[in-house]
């Protein structure tokens, strides 16, 4: 949720409620229900368009359609409403008129009832969230179809009891600080309503809650066991406090390098945040709360993401940007929140061809009128009286919309008499009549702790400089080492400054700390174990000092930081993204904040053993000082949360092997990257934003134009060595016979059926070839190695030259070898056929690479098909 009605409503706020069963469900939708019809400006298509081609200039020149509220329906007085109630790279704009929202007519179907295939090989007979399948079983795919259907039956079941006023209120928050959650669905009956609350990496605006790492650090350790284990955390400690819907985790693809809110997601590569977001879910809801996939679609930059048209092709969407939406689906996320911005000339949350064709038939989600059965917080501005749903929809379509909303509620056995109410309130804390101070962290500072330290990626390490010995003198350089000065973590309400270590970025995606252990703390206390000199120099400007502090020390650490959030607040200038001023010609801004590059160099000068520390949302441009030869070693320590000292400590001595790999590029130049902050546009203009690079994002165009990364995707060093071996690839034997001929189809190169369902069909995602190899250590230290599958599609596919599609994480003692073995599904050997509207096989050989980044090969074969 955003701290504006206007933001809020205009995308981020809207709820997809009641995703629908995962991938191997058949369907038996119900008689279609009332068509609604919706008026079309001439010219403007709301659908994707199929062909715009990879670099391509083109960008659709029709008038968009907006209005204010960017859902084109009625409003009325919240007090009538709830009477009932116990409680890119184009820059090019184009004129926003008021008047009539692109919308396509369409039927409206409501939720069919799922029935499920018999168990087969790869499927994994789940039963309900709480059960979902072991996180070292990737292949493996959930059922949650008897579950949805137990759930969907006593929704609507409930709301046969409601009348057409209470039906309304369900899909209607109460308004903006009307309630103890940043979104509230009043009581009705004895529904005590609903409690919705962000963010992505915490229990917003509640006190006694863990601020974990942030998601992009989750994705950085390649680590599945454990984006699943801060998924439980995070949803027990959601559950703990009462919240109904945690508002994530976020999924937006890090298209742009400057992207404001690329560190609430898990990165720049789709399998990859694929696997972030679906493991993310599974952990939250077995915990008992609803997961909520966000921002349903193409919300890559915050810069004028309300009234900006994301132009997306119809195979780019579905290969790149809806992929880790599909595997959300797949996890059996409860609902989907769509985004602020227009898609190819149609808002998000209204969007015919993002919400109906391909989450509600092709991934298996029933949305409603172009997706929208909830808004939040309820009102039109905030505080204003008035909310879009209050005009009372037809029937059918609000018995359709209120039966999803409780069907996630009964999904995660929300309904049981033991699950917490809301015992915290958002907006007034120290209220003690309604804030009750519960206690949630548990120990979840130990999981904190171990995704931070397997998180932190080791860029550079000349000569054995880590890690660290008993050092006689130690100094530590830059205001980012030490603790808030002026008034501890929590100084800036949603983080909207910096003083001292950086553990998050700002917007909603934040939480409260409850502590922060600085580097200055955990390195002072291992200083005085070690009976170190130690000192400190925290002002990032005055560099004289910093070079007098560094001289005859055994090691100087520098600590650099670069931040970013969300679009509604500025922080230096920064819009949410990263650039350097509001002003043409917007230059951009990949560099370290708060004079860091000046502050390593200055450092180096004096000093032959400077160790550089980076907390920072993105990459940054490391060129002006990282060939220095005293610049010994770099640890990318990205945002951390509240153990983020302890973890470098364990890091920078060894206690931990740093095994994190990059989930981006970092380049040696932001002109390197495909695609570029868009900037641009005024009050009443559509900023158009072409996603004119189509598949060829981050290290998909490094690969394709041969550029030199400084540091690639996948990238990250060990304290020791590893080998690769034995490679072996070999086709899956078996599967149920009613999927031979889908199969065969497939294997010939010809398009599957289209029917509901189709990109999450469990023939298509079941594991049809397994890659086997052995990984060994052989250096003298324990450490994890993370190996990482590279596909290379046959030419006449026009895919990058190199797309991942596997990873797994393998912890080995000196000398250990080990088989690891990695599933391909026909998914993973498909590219999506505009014409046929499915995933064909493209004609030609298939080979792989495996490998301990996108351009480390150690491996490689061809598939046999």
């Amino acid at each position: 949720m955003r701290p504006s009605a206007f933001l809020v409503l205009l995308g981020a706020g809207r709820i997809l409620a009641a995703s629908s069963p995962s991938s191997q469900l058949s369907y038996f939708p119900s008689s279609p229900g009332p068509s609604f019809s919706f008026p079309t400006p001439s010219g403007l298509s709301p659908s994707l368009s199929p062909s715009l081609p990879p670099y391509s200039s083109s960008v659709p020149t029709s008038p968009a359609s907006s209005s204010s509220s960017g859902s084109g329906t009625s409003s009325s007085p919240l007090s009538s409403l709830h009477s009932s109630s116990t409680s890119g790279s184009g820059v090019l704009t184009q004129p926003l008129p008021s008047g009539s929202i692109p919308i396509s007519s369409y039927p409206f179907v409501p939720f069919p009832s799922p029935s499920s295939e018999p168990p087969s090989s790869g499927v994994y007979p789940s039963a309900s969230p709480n059960t979902p399948p072991p996180v070292d079983t990737p292949a493996l795919v959930p059922d949650f179809g008897p579950a949805w259907t137990s759930a969907y039956e006593k929704a609507k079941a409930k709301v046969a009891t409601f009348t057409l006023d209470q039906k309304v209120n369900i899909t209607t928050g109460v308004g903006w600080q009307d309630g103890r959650c940043v979104g509230n669905i009043p009581s009705v009956g004895d529904f005590p309503g609903l409690c919705l609350d962000d963010s992505p990496l915490g229990v917003r605006f509640a006190d006694f809650a863990t601020v974990f790492p942030a998601a992009i650090n989750a994705a950085t350790t390649w680590k599945r066991s454990l984006i699943r284990a801060r998924g439980v955390a995070m949803g027990k400690e959601h559950v703990g406090k009462g919240v109904n819907v945690a508002l994530g985790p976020m999924m937006n693809m890090g298209r742009i390098a400057q992207g404001g809110r690329n560190w609430e997601g898990f990165g720049a590569d789709p399998f990859l945040s694929g696997v972030g977001a679906y493991e993310t879910i599974l952990g939250m809801q077995s915990a008992g709360v609803q997961a909520c996939a966000k921002h349903y679609i193409n919300n890559e930059q915050e810069h004028d993401r309300t009234q900006s048209s994301s132009n997306v092709d119809d195979r780019t969407q579905h290969e790149i940007y809806a992929a880790p939406f599909l595997r959300s689906v797949m996890a059996g996320v409860a609902s989907v929140m769509c985004s602020y911005n227009l898609v190819n000339g149609t808002y998000a949350c209204e969007n015919n061809s993002t919400l109906n064709s391909i989450l509600k038939s092709e991934h298996s989600t029933i949305s409603a009128i172009t997706g929208l059965d909830m808004t939040m917080p309820g009102d039109i501005t905030f505080n204003s009286g008035t909310s879009y749903f209050g005009a009372k929809p037809y029937c059918a379509r609000v018995d359709d919309m209120a039966t999803r909303i409780l069907a996630g509620w009964y999904l995660l056995g929300q309904d049981s008499p033991s699950y917490p109410h809301t015992n915290f309130n958002a907006f007034h804390p120290l209220d003690q009549a309604t804030n009750e101070h519960i206690d949630v962290q548990d120990d979840h500072d130990k999981v904190v702790r171990e995704i931070d330290t397997a998180s932190m990626v080791l860029l550079k390490n000349v000569g054995g400089a880590l890690p660290l010995k008993k050092l006689r003198t130690l100094v530590l350089i830059g205001s980012d080492a030490g603790p808030a000065h002026g008034g501890g973590p929590n100084a800036f309400s949603s983080q909207t400054g910096i003083d001292g270590i950086l553990a998050m970025g700002w917007g909603s995606g934040t939480a409260k700390f409850t502590y922060l252990i600085s580097p200055y703390e955990a390195l002072q206390a291992r200083a005085r174990k070690d009976h170190t000199s130690f000192s400190w120099v925290f002002n990032d400007f005055n560099l004289a000092d910093a070079r007098s502090a560094a001289i005859q020390q055994d090691a100087a650490i520098v600590f650099l930081q670069s931040d970013s959030g969300e679009g509604y607040i500025t922080v230096d200038g920064n819009e949410g993204d990263r650039h350097v001023t509001t002003f043409p010609p917007y230059p951009l801004n990949l560099t370290a904040w708060h004079n860091g590059d000046a502050l390593v160099k200055a450092v180096a000068a004096h000093n032959n053993n400077t160790i550089v520390v980076v907390n920072s949302v993105g990459p940054i441009i490391l060129e002006p000082w990282i060939g220095h030869p005293n610049v010994t070693a770099v640890v990318w320590a990205g945002l951390g949360g509240t153990e983020t000292g302890n973890a470098l400590v364990d890091v920078l001595y060894g206690a931990v092997n740093p095994s994190g790999r990059l989930p981006y590029t970092i380049a040696k130049s932001p002109s390197d990257y495909s695609a570029q902050l868009a900037k641009g546009g005024t009050g009443d203009e559509v900023l158009n934003i072409t996603y004119s690079e189509g598949l060829f994002i981050d290290y998909r165009h490094f690969d394709a134009v041969n550029i030199a990364p400084r540091y690639e995707f996948g990238f990250g060093l060990s304290y020791t060595t590893f080998e690769y071996s034995g490679l072996s690839i070999s086709p899956v034997v078996g599967g149920q016979d009613q999927d031979g001929e889908l199969e065969a189809n497939w294997a010939a190169g010809k398009p599957s059926p289209q029917v509901v369902g189709s990109s999450t069909a469990l023939w298509l995602h079941r594991p049809a070839f397994t890659v086997s190899f052995t990984v060994k250590n052989t250096g003298s230290v324990t450490g994890t190695e993370i190996p990482q599958l590279y596909l290379h599609f046959p030419v006449r596919a026009e895919e990058p030259p190199s797309v991942l599609r596997g990873f797994m994480d393998v912890e080995l003692q000196p000398g250990e070898a080990q088989i690891v073995t990695i599933t391909l599904s026909r998914y993973d050997l498909s590219t999506w056929d505009v014409v046929s509207q499915s995933w064909i096989r493209p004609a030609g050989s298939y080979s792989l690479s495996v490998g301990a980044s996108s351009r480390d090969f150690r491996l490689k074969g061809k598939i046999p098909l």
